[in-house]
């Protein structure tokens, strides 16, 4: 039986709009946390989202108000997390749409609500921050009216920091957005939409329910592969995990499955009682990673350390593939699958805080696939697996639609730099007199370093991006090897278009130079595609004064000292070691200014 006081919704914006300390005061209001307990970003408990300033996982609440129970959903809004926003919209019946009021709609605020509106969502608009000066809420509402096709009255104005009308938020959940949909069923199903890990409870599922009920002790069955499990707890989000006796269609709650293989749980499956099983629910369409880096320990020891910590953030971060890969200079570790760079970034730190790993992150790449003379097809995701040139017949590259919003003021800096890095532009679509959204297609590989920091460079910080998978391009690849000291370093080649390929084999050998530590002996730099070497460097060596305790007598004795030291220096170079720094791997991705 669905309880009709129950609300299921989830915040949705673009970054830095106010979708967290909106949560904090609804969390507030409806004294779902203590006033003494309440501190900013409530939801944002890692600790680089607090330092970053930006929500990086959905975070389920349950929050009680006027007889009614409210479940939220806190999603994030950079680009990179759009599959943890699309988890959150399948969860819930209704979204609020929050968009600054001195930014306007921006990017993400467009993708995101084309998500829900797909999800058949009711979307409630609410405009945040009208107590800052800049504040254009006139201008937002006639944005927001354009987009959306509702009506002046429907939109909510507030200021999350103050708390200013935020009240009126929660009466509008409880009013605009449906009870969960009765249906006939009795039987359990409940969808997965995120996961943890206890070191003593094993995984602890984050679920919907959409029909039935369970309870402690019972006996489930996760239909994607029939893992049986009893069950330890179920319970609320408050948000720390609340026990309960029962969760009840209709409800968000959590099911202590006191499994400790990792692998059987997995976002998107559906849970049903063990002897009583039902069709599973329709669950996410599978993520395709974007990019992808090699994962190392600077210990090599620290291998199995390494697989037990990608497993774990596996689990919370449903969007990450790995699989294992080994590397001359490096030793063993995982080519990781990411959304973007930014999601490396943070997958990294999470790896080097939470479990004290010391790590080496190889040059990110996108995945392209190869069309051989025999008609096979291969996806190469490493720079190490690319075949031969002479068996190639196509190459294709992951192509992206981009959409940039930005004020009009800044559209022909934007344009000028996309275009120098291959866009290919399609149209513009002006918001008002002011802004306009710039529509692209790109090669990922174009976008995955820094676009996003040099269109806010361009655009004085107020461009706002988005892009989303369009296919594939057909594309002239080559691959670029890097020699230090005449030895080719497999783990810092990379795969780069044909058309940029001398000028960024001069950056990277350059770049190299003034980090790699200089010896005792010449150490040379080279960038070559197969045996032709098309750019190189040197880093000259340190200098020892072998005859500085010298003191009169014959200069034969300088001579031979010196010469000795000439046959020392040849000999270290070719047997001397050279360890290369992790700057060494950004310095080889990191385009120039």
């Amino acid at each position: 039986m669905i309880d009709n006081n129950i609300r299921n919704f989830c915040i949705i914006a673009h970054i830095d709009h106010g979708k967290s300390t909106l949560a904090d005061r609804l969390l507030e209001l409806t004294n779902t946390i203590a006033k003494r307990a309440m501190k900013e970003q409530i939801l944002d408990d890692m600790d680089i989202e607090r330092e970053r300033g930006i929500t990086i996982k959905l975070r389920p609440v349950r929050m009680l108000y006027k007889n009614y129970i409210l479940n939220l959903i806190d999603t994030p809004g950079h680009v990179d997390f759009s599959y943890e926003v699309s988890r959150s919209l399948a969860a819930v019946e209704g979204a609020l749409l929050v968009v600054d009021a001195t930014q306007g709609i921006q990017a993400q605020t467009l993708a995101n609500l084309h998500l829900a509106i797909e999800e058949n969502l009711e979307i409630i608009p609410v405009i945040n921050k009208i107590d800052l000066k800049q504040a254009d809420v006139e201008g937002t509402k006639k944005d927001i009216i354009k987009i959306l096709g509702c009506k002046d009255e429907e939109i909510i104005s507030i200021s999350a920091k103050t708390g200013e009308e935020v009240d009126k938020v929660l009466q509008a959940v409880i009013d605009k957005i449906p009870p969960p949909q009765k249906t006939s069923s009795a039987k359990l199903q409940a969808m997965i939409f995120d996961s943890s890990y206890d070191d003593f409870r094993g995984v602890i599922a984050y679920v919907r329910m959409f029909n039935g009920k369970i309870k402690n002790n019972s006996k489930i069955t996760f239909l994607s592969n029939n893992k049986q499990s009893t069950v330890i707890e179920v319970g609320h989000f408050t948000p720390k995990l609340k026990p309960t006796e029962n969760l009840i269609a209709g409800e968000i709650g959590y099911i202590v499955t006191g499994l400790k293989d990792i692998s059987s749980v997995n976002v998107g499956d559906t849970i049903t009682l063990a002897g009583d099983p039902t069709k599973p629910l329709k669950g996410y369409r599978e993520v395709k990673p974007m990019v992808y880096a090699g994962i190392f320990c600077q210990e090599g020891s620290d291998f199995e350390e390494l697989r037990e910590a990608i497993e774990k953030l596996k689990l919370n971060d449903s969007s990450l593939v790995y699989q294992p890969e080994s590397s001359k200079s490096l030793g063993f570790g995982f080519r990781c699958g990411f959304l973007g760079v930014l999601h490396l970034e943070i997958f990294q730190e999470r790896l080097s805080r939470e479990f004290d790993l010391d790590l080496i992150i190889t040059p990110p790449s996108v995945a392209y696939k190869i069309i051989f003379f025999d008609g096979s097809e291969a996806s190469i995701k490493n720079p190490q697996d690319f075949p031969d040139e002479n068996k190639i017949k196509e190459v294709y590259e992951p192509q992206m639609s981009v959409e940039i919003v930005t004020p009009r003021n800044y559209q022909g800096a934007i344009m000028q730099y996309v275009q120098a890095q291959d866009g290919v532009y399609q149209n513009i679509e002006y918001l008002d007199s002011q802004r306009c959204i710039l529509k692209y297609l790109m090669p990922l590989s174009s976008i995955i370093i820094d676009f996003y920091d040099k269109i806010k460079s361009v655009s004085s910080g107020y461009a706002s991006l988005n892009y989303e998978f369009n296919g594939y391009q057909k594309v002239e690849i080559a691959k670029l090897d890097i020699l230090i000291a005449e030895k080719k370093q497999d783990s810092l080649s990379i795969l780069i278009n044909k058309k940029k390929v001398y000028e960024n084999a001069r950056r990277i050998v350059d770049s190299l130079k003034d980090v790699i530590p200089r010896k005792l002996f010449e150490i040379k730099i080279q960038a070559a595609i197969g045996s032709k070497v098309i750019a190189s460097s040197r880093i000259a060596p340190l200098r020892k004064d072998v005859i500085a305790k010298l003191y009169g007598g014959d200069v034969t004795r300088k001579r031979k000292l010196l010469e000795k030291q000439k046959r020392g220096k040849k000999r270290m170079q070719k047997t001397g070691s050279i360890d290369i720094p992790a700057e060494a791997y950004l310095a080889v991705f990191k385009k120039s200014d």
